[in-house]
């Protein structure tokens, strides 16, 4: 379904032109306008989806699907070796666009890009955090 006020569902249907890189029945990889290195590529479902939450799991199958293919593909058709595979959910994790869209981005030596800061679990910590986790399945 197709929500008309999303910007990547108007991408999807070519309402909005994009520079695309692949394309199948469900899913959709094209260019970010804010790369992080050249080929930074996102790729969605063609379903409005919000996030990760809200992707029925055939659809997310298939989102994984496309993502290593074109994960390979720019691999092998750009000068790069490494790349981080990303997805923001939801505004504090940094979503801006509200339809579920995974990131693959080159990276390169000194391209200036950071990682995420890690921080030590407190003595004990990490096992009731797990214990929590697993609870909820």
């Amino acid at each position: 379904m197709k929500d008309t006020n999303c910007l990547f569902c108007k991408i999807a249907t070519g309402e909005i032109p994009c520079d695309k890189v692949y394309e199948d029945a469900d899913t959709l990889a094209f260019l970010d306008i804010h790369p992080v290195n050249p080929g930074h590529t996102l790729v969605i479902p063609k379903e409005h989806c919000q996030n990760v939450f809200e992707t029925p799991e055939e659809i997310w199958n298939k989102v994984m699907q496309s993502v290593q293919k074109v994960a390979q593909a720019i691999r092998t058709g750009l000068p790069t070796e490494d790349l981080n595979i990303a997805m923001n959910n939801g505004t504090y994790a940094g979503q801006v666009v509200f339809h579920a869209h995974v990131h693959i981005m080159p990276r390169h030596a000194g391209d200036g890009f950071e990682l995420w800061h890690g921080k030590m679990y407190a003595e004990g910590e990490a096992s009731v955090i797990a214990e929590k986790i697993k609870k909820a399945f």
